[in-house]
């Protein structure tokens, strides 16, 4: 029975993700794990939680191995699993103390700030607070960043064990205590009801969904030119990508010389709009300042860069159309096995797949901060809006809108698109601004302060929009303490796991040496 309570937990979760948004199955996971691990042993509670997130990962990552084949696909998500399976150890310790609840729920935080860092620079991808941009839990994200909105899904599924974890509450009620037992069941609920009505609550001081409030307004063109097909070999047609984004500003360009569109003080396009060099290719740079020049405007291009040696660069360069190129932001975590091959020679016994990535992106140094046509933007590349830090960083450094280049042709008609959107709203949440999100295929997005998509593009089709928005300087807290809340709630988790283990240690050693626990006999009982 456990074990399926842990696969239900696990499908529970992944239900909660987009495409299906069924955000309230969240807290299922935390308070089925918290669940089954009561009384169990470290080691069942790992295995309890490697199934869990087996459930979770394996069909919420699908689109990982769309192209690329099923290794890689299953090897991601178990080893995302394996996450949980140290989560579910912890439960299990942690079960045996008072107030469980939340030393577990704070486990979630901690194992998701592992996730997040290890192998690799880690993948934080399936974070609960990911899951809740449409859930009255996102407006924590203003406070605590996503650890925060984590902590408060994983707190109400554990609060509601308590309605459940007292086997001896059916026969007290049998016996006469049905008032009791009643009261018991309402405190519960309330305790657990709480947590999104403070939700709900603390959103109410926060930034609304206007784009034009809170700041001098700047006018924002987004492109999406689209590419001519999907899969790993969408860029086999660079140039044709790169007309495609040409084309469809010069087409914003004629809508503006008529009249019927606001003349844009920057125009953004997505990444790998540019797959060949514009420094080496003077074709490609002259049909980019063709584009810059109809539209009298800069754009932030999204380019592959050739060099240094065998080496490449994923950059975001601003294109002024007098000057040409200027400042660059260069991607700061190339993704692994996708844009560079850790260890290739050892991961080559695995799979021949490993050598369809011939070259390795080098990872940029500085944030993304960028001055295009008057405003400051934080510019983030694509799987970098999963990672707290990398988003902060550029806030912190001045950035009064953000930016998500992004290519998701890789992925095909997968919800990728739609989970890293959900992303972006959940950091539009978090740091009070206006997020731009660029998708060479889609989904190219506006996302106002509070989360809100204002507008959006489909997938695979050619798409631009313009519109002003305000740059806002405003700071949240959450944007204040950075990742204070997130190192503070895994430590308090982990004192948590170090005290249950101790009293084990303690208790254990007692039953095995009763006579350490007799003490001496005074005079007095003589």
């Amino acid at each position: 029975m456990a074990v399926l309570l842990a696969l239900i937990g696990g499908l529970a979760l992944w239900l909660a993700f987009p495409p299906f948004g069924l955000w309230p199955l969240a807290a299922v996971g935390p308070f089925l794990l918290l669940l089954i691990t009561r009384g169990r042993s470290a080691l069942a509670g790992a295995a309890l939680g490697m199934v869990m997130g087996a459930a979770f990962f394996l069909p919420l990552l699908t689109w990982t191995g769309i192209f690329v084949g099923d290794l890689p696909w299953v090897a991601l998500s178990l080893a995302q699993a394996a996450f949980c399976a140290a989560l579910g150890a912890g439960t299990a310790v942690v079960n045996r103390l008072p107030a469980a609840p939340v030393w577990a729920a704070g486990l979630w935080v901690a194992q998701e700030a592992l996730r997040s860092r290890l192998p690799f620079g880690g993948f934080p991808w399936g974070r609960l607070g990911f899951g809740q941009a449409d859930a009255p839990f996102a407006s924590f994200a203003a406070y605590g960043g996503v650890p925060l909105v984590t902590f408060a899904v994983a707190l109400t599924g554990t609060v509601l064990t308590l309605l459940v974890r007292r086997p001896a509450m059916s026969r007290r009620s049998a016996a006469g205590q049905q008032p009791a037992s009643r009261r018991r069941w309402a405190l519960v609920c309330a305790a657990a009801a709480a947590v999104p009505g403070v939700g709900v609550l603390v959103e109410l001081p926060l930034a609304g969904s206007q784009l034009s409030a809170g700041g001098e307004l700047a006018t924002v063109a987004v492109i999406q030119g689209n590419v001519p097909r999907s899969g790993l070999d969408f860029n086999a047609q660079r140039r044709a990508v790169l007309d495609n984004h040409v084309e469809q500003t010069l087409l914003l360009a004629e809508r503006v010389d008529g009249g019927l569109t606001p003349r844009p003080d920057l125009v953004i396009w997505p990444e790998n709009a540019s797959d060949i060099d514009p420094f080496q290719n003077p074709d490609a740079a002259a049909a980019i300042d063709g584009a810059a020049r109809a539209i009298a405007a800069p754009i932030l291009v999204g380019a592959v860069l050739d060099g240094p040696g065998r080496y490449l660069t994923n950059a975001g360069i601003v294109w002024d159309p007098v000057s040409g190129p200027g400042a660059s932001y260069a991607k700061r975590h190339p993704v692994p096995f996708g844009e560079y091959m850790p260890a290739r020679s050892f991961f080559r016994f695995f799979s021949e797949q490993v050598d369809l990535l011939r070259r390795d992106f080098l990872p940029g140094t500085d944030p993304g901060v960028l001055d295009v046509g008057g405003v400051r933007l934080g510019d983030v590349i694509c799987f970098e809006v999963a990672y707290d830090g990398l988003v902060s960083e550029v806030v912190d450094g001045g950035a009064s809108l953000l930016v998500v280049q992004t290519n998701n042709a890789t992925f095909g008609y997968t919800a990728e698109s739609e989970q890293q959107l959900a992303m972006s709203r959940l950091r539009a949440i978090e740091h009070g601004r206006t997020v731009v999100v660029a998708a060479t295929s889609g989904i190219s997005a506006v996302v106002a302060p509070d989360g809100t998509v204002v507008d959006r593009s489909e997938l695979f089709t050619p798409w631009s929009l313009t519109g002003a928005v305000a740059q806002r300087t405003q700071t949240t807290t959450a944007t204040r303490l950075g990742s204070t809340p997130e190192l503070a709630l895994a430590a308090i988790a982990g004192a948590a796991v170090l005290a249950a283990l101790v009293i084990d240690r303690r208790s254990r050693r007692a039953r095995t040496h009763p006579e350490h626990d007799i003490e001496e006999e005074g005079p007095h009982d003589l």
